[in-house]
C-alpha cells in the first residue's frame, strides 16, 4: 500500500513512526513530505526555545535517520502543491527541480495549522478562502510574509526572530490573550524584556475562563511583570525605517487611539487549519478538512486527515454544503491519538487483517497555562454562576476567590459529578480536580475541602490515591505506573539517575504540552527518596 503523508510536523511524524513496522516489513511504502527542512519538533515548546529556556535538542521529536533507515521516503523542504484525487497523484515542488507527480493509494493530510493574521492596516494577508479555487499554487502551504519586526510564533524561523529581540531586551508587544500568547509573555518578562499584552476582550483566555478567573489571572500577570491592556482593539501598525530603508514595526495602534510601542510585535491570535490544498483538490472542507470518525474524508475514501487540519464530524444524510459545527481541537494530544489509531488501521488493511478498534473518542480539552508563579487550568463550560436563579437539573456551582494573592477556584457539577472547573494560582487543587474530572468522580459535599490541597499545612499523603492507572500525561496517555516502571528501568541502566527527559524518551510523557513535567518530576523524586516502596506516595503527590 502506497501511503503519502502530507506534513512532517508533530502529528504527521507520529503517524510515520507508528507506521515504521509496516514500512520495514514491506507492507506499506511510506512517503512523507514536509515543508520545513528539519525533522519534526514540538511546536508547543517553541516559545520556551525562543527565550532560551529549552535547547533545540529537547524539543525535537524525531530523528530523520530513523525513518530513512526503515525505508521511508522522507522529503523535507518540499511542498505538495496539488492533489488529483481521480488519478491518485500528488504534485510535489522541492524547489530544485520542476514540480513532479507522485502516485499514492492512500493520502493523509497532516498539514496542521497556520497562525491567524488579523486585519491590521500595514500588514498584508493572503486570501485563502476555502470556497475559492483560484488560489495560486505558490500560496499552497506557504505562510504570509510579515513586515520586519512582526512575527507569529509557530516555527523555528519565528523562534529565531524572537530570540534576537530577547537578546536585545526589546520591548515586546503581544497581540492576543490566549494560552500560547500569555505563556510567551510570561517567558519574555522572565527573560528581562518589558512585555505588553494587548487584547480586545475584558479578560484574558475568554474561551476557557469565566470573568472571575480571568480577572484573577490578569492580576497575576501584572504581578509577574506583564502589562495587560484589555478592551483594546488593534487596527493598524506604525512603522519606522531602518538604515537600509526597509520598514520596521514601531507601534501597534488601537481603535481608541493608543500607540503601543515596541521592538517586536508577536501575533498570537489563534490558528486556522491549512485546508487550501484540500479545497483545491475538490475535497469538502469546513473549519478543517471534513472527515468522519474514522478520519476518512467525506469526499474520497482514499483520503484521510489528522491533527489541526482535521475537522471531525459525521456527514449528514443530506449534505447541502452548509456550515458544519465543531472544528479541529487545536491540541497536540488528540492529534497524536488520531495518528496512533489511523496507523493501526492502515497497517491492518495493508496486511489484510481485520480491524475493528473504535476511533478515539472526543474528550473535553483540558487547557493549561504554565508560567513562573502563574498557573491556570480549566476544562468545560465554566460560565454558569453560583447565584443563577434557576439551576438546570442537578447542576451546582461553587467558587472561591482570593484575588489579592492570585487564587481562584470555580467548579461546576451535575448531581455532584464534576463537569467543569477553572483554577488560577491553585496548582495542587487544580491537579486534584483534574484527576476527579478524568474519573468522572463526585466532589465532596463540602466543596471547600478541595481548597486544603494548596494550604501550607497540607499533607500530600492525604491526596486522592491516584494509583498506577492514573493518567499523568494527557497528551500521550501515559499513566503513573508506566512512568514509575520506566524510571526504574532507566535508573538501573544509568546508576539510579533518571530525568524527566529520560522519561520522555522512554514513554513520550512530557513531550507534548509540557504541563505534566512537574508531576513526572514528583514521581521521580518519590522514587529517588523511597525507592519502589515510595512509588504510591509519589504517584499521589504527582497528581
Amino acid at each position: 500500500m502506497r501511503v503519502l503523508v502530507v506534513g512532517a510536523g508533530p502529528v504527521g511524524a507520529r503517524l510515520a513512526e507508528e507506521l515504521l513496522p509496516a514500512a520495514r516489513s514491506g507492507a506499506i511504502a511510506l512517503t512523507v513530505v514536509g515543508a520545513e527542512p528539519v525533522a519534526a519538533y514540538n511546536r508547543v515548546l517553541v516559545a520556551e526555545h525562543a527565550v532560551g529556556a529549552v535547547p533545540l535538542e529537547e524539543i525535537m521529536l524525531q530523528d530523520a535517520d530513523q525513518l530513512t533507515s526503515a525505508g521511508v521516503d522522507l522529503r523535507l523542504g518540499a511542498r505538495v502543491i496539488g492533489v488529483n484525487t481521480a488519478r491518485r497523484t500528488a504534485t510535489i515542488d522541492d524547489g530544485t527541480t520542476e514540480p513532479y507527480d507522485l502516485e499514492y493509494d492512500r493520502i493523509v493530510f497532516a498539514t496542521g495549522a497556520r497562525a491567524n493574521i488579523p486585519t491590521l492596516e500595514g500588514v498584508s494577508r493572503t486570501a485563502r478562502s476555502d470556497a475559492q479555487r483560484h488560489v495560486v499554487t505558490r500560496a499552497v502551504g506557504a505562510d504570509d510574509r510579515l513586515p520586519r519586526g512582526v512575527t507569529a510564533l509557530r516555527d523555528l524561523a519565528d523562534a529565531a526572530r524572537v530570540a534576537d529581540a530577547v537578546d536585545r531586551r526589546d520591548r515586546i508587544v503581544v497581540l492576543g490573550a490566549g494560552v500560547l500568547g500569555l505563556e510567551f509573555a510570561l517567558l519574555a518578562a522572565r527573560a528581562g524584556c518589558e512585555t505588553v499584552v494587548v487584547h480586545h476582550g475584558a479578560t484574558p483566555m475568554p474561551r476557557s475562563l469565566d470573568r472571575g478567573a480571568g480577572l484573577t489571572l490578569a492580576r497575576s500577570l501584572r504581578a509577574a511583570g506583564v502589562t495587560v491592556l484589555p478592551h483594546s482593539r488593534a487596527e493598524a501598525i506604525a512603522v519606522r525605517h531602518d538604515r537600509d530603508g526597509e520598514a520596521r514595526f514601531d507601534a501597534l495602534i488601537t481603535a481608541d487611539g493608543k500607540h503601543v510601542h515596541g521592538g517586536l510585535l508577536v501575533l498570537s491570535c489563534g490558528v486556522g487549519a491549512r485546508t487550501e490544498l484540500a479545497a483545491l483538490a475538490g475535497l469538502r472542507v469546513g473549519r478543517g478538512i471534513l472527515v468522519d470518525r474514522t478520519l476518512t474524508s467525506w469526499s474520497d475514501p482514499n483520503v484521510h486527515a489528522i491533527g489541526d487540519c482535521a475537522h471531525v464530524a459525521e456527514p449528514p444524510a443530506n449534505d447541502h454544503g452548509g456550515t458544519v459545527p465543531g472544528g479541529p481541537s487545536g491540541l497536540i494530544g488528540p492529534g497524536w491519538q488520531q495518528a496512533d489509531w489511523l496507523a493501526e488501521r492502515l497497517t491492518a488493511e495493508a496486511c489484510g487483517h481485520q480491524f475493528d478498534r473504535q476511533p478515539p473518542a472526543e474528550r473535553p480539552a483540558i487547557v493549561m497555562l504554565k508560567g513562573e508563579n502563574v498557573e491556570c487550568v480549566a476544562v468545560g463550560d465554566v460560565s454558569p454562576e453560583p447565584w443563577d436563579s434557576v439551576p438546570e437539573g442537578g447542576r451546582s456551582v461553587a467558587m472561591w476567590a482570593d484575588p489579592e494573592h492570585g487564587a481562584y477556584v470555580k467548579t461546576v457539577t451535575d448531581h455532584g459529578v464534576l463537569t467543569a472547573f477553572a483554577a488560577v494560582g491553585m496548582p495542587r487543587t487544580a491537579a486534584e480536580l483534574t484527576l476527579l474530572f478524568e474519573r468522572g468522580a463526585e466532589l465532596p459535599a463540602d466543596r471547600s475541602l478541595m481548597l486544603r490541597y494548596d494550604g501550607v499545612d497540607h499533607d500530600a499523603a492525604e491526596s486522592t490515591d491516584a494509583g498506577p492507572e492514573a493518567t499523568i500525561c494527557w497528551c500521550n496517555g501515559v499513566s503513573a505506573g508506566r512512568i514509575a516502571d520506566a524510571a526504574v528501568a532507566v535508573g538501573e541502566d544509568q546508576r539510579g539517575v533518571c530525568t524527566v527527559a529520560d522519561i520522555g524518551a522512554a514513554t513520550r510523557a512530557g513531550t507534548g504540552c509540557g504541563g505534566c513535567r512537574g508531576r513526572i518530576q514528583s514521581i521521580l523524586d518519590g522514587l529517588a527518596k523511597d525507592g519502589l516502596a515510595g512509588y504510591r506516595a509519589a504517584a499521589r503527590v504527582s497528581v
